[in-house]
């Protein structure tokens, strides 16, 4: 028998260990959206930190009550659930009541998420699912929406036309990506969600594969339709969307080849409810469906191990090697 100094331990793969945790991951992820949160600040006064606030604090006391009540570790501290509640009032106008913000807290973070297994294993993003109840529930108090204080032009205090609508105010292009428009808190302003898009890039948090492959094909089939290519990214939940909720670890797909595809399915199903179906907006609807196809995608996109002939790959079971995501995105 080998002297114990000299005998291995052997541990499951990966045998690769790097300091990033779930933790680092989401206080990168806060950091990117603290722009938004300024600019929503800017224009839409306190109330808008309000919002915020009972989002991200109701959404914590879920989930804090959530493991004291099934007897689990508390997970609050790895702030996915800051992340979730920051989105959520994202997507949400500032006018909203908040009591309705509290009940959209509940859904992403126990029925969207904490029901399904908890981090990494939601089988859509949270926020998108909250937002989807909360519109279909509330319509009225979710398409009311208070003009920007920096507003460039003299629009209505409160009305529930935004740029997507045919009725709006037409909005130069520079309107529209500096935010001066109406629309809920995270997505007026296209500049900040660009900010924080490119600190996601720069620390390797995402790729930059979904947001600019999904913009780029919103562009390009506004303009092929014969629509205003400005006012359908600039305008609505695009933006925000493709960088804060369709690069979601969770429910997005592993590799390049499947995040292609991924990021076209949205640029479609966007372009056909926009277009062509009874609402101006078609994000949120966009994002929930692909999330819904992301096992799919990543089980026709997956690579070939070296060694392995494609063919011998396609015949082995997909539930052999089915992937577990436990750092992920809330």
């Amino acid at each position: 028998m080998p002297h114990p100094e000299h005998s291995l331990t052997l541990f499951p793969a990966p045998q690769i260990l790097s300091g990033v945790t779930t933790r680092r991951i989401m206080a990168t992820v806060i950091a990117a959206l603290l722009p938004a949160l300024v600019a929503a600040v800017a224009f839409f006064g306190a109330r808008a930190l309000l919002v915020v606030a009972v989002a991200v604090a109701s959404s914590v006391l879920f989930e804090y009550l959530w493991c004291r009540l099934r007897k689990l570790p508390n997970t609050t501290h790895d702030l996915s659930a800051v992340v979730t509640g920051m989105l959520l009032a994202y997507n949400v106008p500032s006018t909203l009541p908040l009591y309705m913000v509290v009940i959209g807290s509940f859904v992403a973070i126990v029925l969207a998420k904490e029901l399904f297994g908890g981090i990494g294993r939601n089988f859509a993003n949270p926020a998108i699912v909250a937002r989807i109840v909360l519109s279909v529930s509330f319509p009225v108090a979710m398409t009311t929406y208070v003009a920007p204080n920096l507003a460039l032009s003299d629009i209505d205090a409160i009305t529930s036309a935004t740029q997507l609508a045919p009725s709006a105010h037409a909005a130069s292009p520079f309107e529209l990506f500096l935010g001066t428009q109406m629309g809920v808190l995270g997505e007026t302003s296209a500049v900040a969600i660009v900010v924080g898009f490119v600190i996601l890039v720069v620390t390797r948090t995402i790729t930059w594969h979904v947001p600019t492959i999904y913009v780029g094909a919103v562009f390009l089939f506004s303009v092929l339709t014969g629509h205003d290519p400005f006012v359908q990214v600039f305008s609505g939940g695009l933006m925000l969307g493709a960088v804060f909720m369709a690069t979601d670890y969770t429910t997005s797909p592993v590799t390049v080849r499947g995040k292609v595809v991924f990021a076209l399915g949205l640029a479609v199903l966007t372009c056909l409810i926009r277009f062509w179906g009874n609402m101006n907006e078609g994000v949120a609807y966009s994002i929930l469906l692909m999330n819904l196809l992301v096992p799919y995608i990543d089980a026709h996109t997956a690579d070939v191990p070296v060694g392995v002939s494609r063919e011998k790959w396609k015949g082995i079971p997909a539930g052999r090697f089915a992937r577990r995501k436990d750092n992920a995105d809330a």
